[in-house]
């Protein structure tokens, strides 16, 4: 399939490509940032089979050229992560790229005969009601309040009603809690996951000393990723909305000791009282969200639990440490 990755240089850009590369695929990468070095060298095996458009997302003119060209499916993954500061300092910019962006997509989509757009949501559309329900899972009732969890369920309703409209084979998936390879900040990301901020710190040299465990269903990008491609290659999904999730709950810190435990010298713990740290919470603890409707349908499940993520990042971070 020829595939096109909207946001294909960032965090779950990359490991996206990664897999879809490794299965055969054609992918493009459309991102107003460039290719990642090191990215580059580890994807250099793949380079006849992988194109690099560099442009910005509100180019509508420049994006429709592109989809006319030809492709199979289009990944929605380009968007303003936005915490606290951000939403206070650009809170248009949100709703702009997280929304609005996404029209001249579909739009395009539509018009050029794309047989499938899979949108990049996040479990933060689930907002309060995360607080409220001991599992969610896609029929939970959402009650989004920051603006970054606003846009996230609005683009899901966005993109489900151009489906409706158009009959279009368009869906979303919640996205839960997402770290591992290739996750970087930057101006449209200020919610790095702790497990980045663990990694920082190592890379300083410095123990990684956190505010509190950080409970949350903390998912491994490589298992993010295989789940998307699940979806990209189905034949007919039976639903518009999935969740994506390793299904259960644990925290970075557990993370960060089982990850310091392989590397002597290395330490992960509570700050003591009054005791400094740099490592920063974003966003309150919530339930864990349900896999089964990707389990029962696809028999997918993550692979990486806490151990098994930690071991492989182990062998990611040693070999691509300048990447952090």
């Amino acid at each position: 399939m020829k595939i096109v990755i909207f946001g294909g240089t960032g965090f779950v850009g990359l490991n996206l490509a990664e897999v879809l590369l490794a299965r055969g695929h054609e992918v493009t990468l459309y991102d107003r940032a460039l290719l990642p070095p090191a990215a580059q060298r580890s994807l250099t095996d793949y380079r006849e089979r992988l194109k690099v458009v560099q442009g910005d997302i509100t180019d509508a003119e420049g994006i429709d050229l592109l989809i006319a060209r030809g492709c199979d499916a289009i990944v929605l993954g380009a968007a303003v992560t936005a915490g606290d500061d951000l939403e206070r300092a650009s809170p248009a910019r949100v709703l702009e790229i997280n929304v609005m962006a996404q029209i001249p997509i579909l739009q395009s989509a539509i018009r050029h005969g794309v047989r499938r757009v899979v949108n990049l949501s996040s479990g933060s559309a689930y907002g309060a009601a995360g607080q409220r329900f001991p599992v969610l899972d896609e029929e939970t009732p959402c009650d989004p309040v920051s603006f970054y969890a606003i846009s996230k369920f609005t683009s899901e309703r966005s993109v489900a009603r151009y489906a409706e409209l158009f009959g279009g084979e368009f869906l979303s998936v919640r996205l839960s809690a997402v770290f591992g390879p290739w996750e970087q900040a930057s101006s449209v990301r200020d919610t790095p996951s702790l497990q980045f901020q663990i990694l920082a710190a190592f890379a300083r040299g410095e123990p990684a000393i956190m505010p509190s465990p950080g409970m949350k269903d903390w998912t491994y990008a490589p298992d993010v990723a295989e789940a998307v491609a699940v979806l990209i290659e189905a034949e007919r999904p039976r639903h518009r909305l999935y969740n994506i999730s390793s299904g259960a709950a644990w925290s970075a810190l557990q993370w960060g000791e089982a990850f310091a435990a392989l590397h002597p010298g290395l330490q992960c713990r509570l700050a003591t009282p009054r005791e400094k740290n740099f490592i920063k919470l974003h966003g309150r603890d919530r339930a864990p969200m349900s896999v089964k409707r990707m389990a029962d349908e696809f028999g997918w499940r993550a692979r990486f639990g806490c151990a098994e993520s930690a071991a492989a990042m182990s062998a990611w971070w040693m070999q691509h440490k300048e990447g952090i």
